[in-house]
């Protein structure tokens, strides 16, 4: 072998011998194989980690306590305040208190937007009167000033008439109904009575029809009188003292959800001039049928609602197409450029309909009246014979 020499590297600090350089070029080197480790037993360290849990629970919730109760608190007497109660709703649901919508069984939530619990039923429809519905709406084309909306429902056969019955029409005056099956449905319930009194405040004076405006504040009314007048009289601030004593429109307006009515909204005090308050034909003849065909009100409320519109004093619209011996219940309306009046009819050979006539026109223009009562007259002989 020959002698080493060695190989200095200018470039770097380091040198390497020729004598390594020979024996790593003709000496091939071992691979070194990786040391196994052990494969930890996995189902071990599982059981290990169970146990160790159910360790500590049970010192935490069992012996930990029973060792403070038992002999830490004697021994270091220490004075431990009432334990502290959380509402964890309130923590979970901190708006529960005051953001709800539905109150059950003595408890706050809010329900979904859909939800709807319909307490008015629909009028079962049969056929609809083809011959009534074709009169009707040549009588309409004798009075091209006036739009009319119509619906007509008979009791007997469940026929029908509808034209333009879905269309929201400024509701004036009928908005009272509504009003007044509220105020019922709140005595039913216990939270006023028929003879309970508000007082006439300046703030309930209404302009329009009515006299009460007029009488002197400070005077206290029954519940009994205003809903009279209101109905009777159609007298606005006597309306505006009902709404007000049953939560004001927006418990009137959540009240109508909840029967059903999709387009019926108060959305102004009486006299609503503007005819923000709007309606249905159909919907304003659902209402006359639940009052009367269902379980909605008491016989006992059925009977005062059917002795207000007995007594209606405005016998110039459908009462003026019925003939004598017809007995009429209903509520008008008037805001000038819509006139409308709504109710139930029996006739004198028994038979009973529904009847709904509301009439857009030009402001107070008498074709309105001519329209309602030529209608009326024609409904009446349609269904009667």
């Amino acid at each position: 072998m020959p002698e080493p020499r060695y190989n200095y590297n200018v470039n770097t600090d380091l040198y390497t011998s020729m004598y390594e350089q020979y024996y790593f070029k003709n000496t091939p080197i071992k691979k070194i194989k990786p040391i196994k480790r052990k494969k930890k037993n996995k189902k071990r360290s599982a059981f290990a980690a169970l146990f160790l849990t159910l360790i500590s629970v049970l010192l935490l919730f069992f012996v930990f306590p029973y060792s403070f109760k038992n002999i830490t608190k004697d021994v270091v007497k220490l004075r431990v305040k009432a334990p502290l109660n959380v509402d964890y709703k309130q923590i979970m649901f901190p708006t529960h208190s005051y953001l709800y919508k539905d109150l059950f069984l003595g408890k706050y939530s809010v329900k979904d937007a859909t939800y709807k619990e319909h307490i008015m039923i629909d009028m079962p429809e049969s056929s609809e009167r083809m011959g009534l519905r074709n009169n009707l709406l040549l009588l309409a084309q004798q009075y091209p000033k006036i739009q009319p909306s119509i619906y007509v429902w008979e009791y007997g056969g469940q026929s029908y008439v509808n034209i333009n019955a879905n269309e929201p029409y400024p509701a004036a005056s009928i908005i009272k109904v509504p009003v007044l099956i509220e105020m019922f449905r709140n005595i039913e319930h216990g939270k006023f009575n028929l003879y309970d009194t508000m007082v006439l405040e300046d703030y309930y004076r209404a302009s329009g029809s009515g006299k009460l405006q007029y009488s002197e504040g400070g005077v206290a009314h029954t519940m009994d009188y205003l809903a009279r007048i209101m109905i009777q009289n159609s007298d606005n601030s006597s309306t505006n003292m009902i709404i007000a004593k049953i939560g004001g429109m927006p418990e009137i307006n959540k009240a109508m959800k909840r029967w059903g009515l999709k387009t019926t909204h108060i959305n102004n005090w009486l006299p609503d001039l503007g005819g923000t308050n709007i309606t249905t034909a159909k919907e304003m003849a659902k209402m006359f049928y639940n009052i009367d065909s269902t379980n909605i009100l008491t016989t006992q409320s059925k009977r005062q609602i059917a002795d207000y519109m007995g007594h209606v004093k405005n016998n110039r619209l459908l009462q003026a197409g019925l003939p004598e011996g017809a007995i009429l219940l209903h509520k008008t309306g008037d805001i000038g450029y819509m006139l409308g009046d709504a109710g139930i009819v029996k006739t004198t050979n028994g038979k009973k309909y529904i009847v709904v006539i509301l009439a857009m026109r030009p402001y107070n223009n008498l074709q309105g009246k001519e329209f309602i009562v030529k209608a009326s007259e024609m409904i009446y002989n349609n269904i009667s014979y």
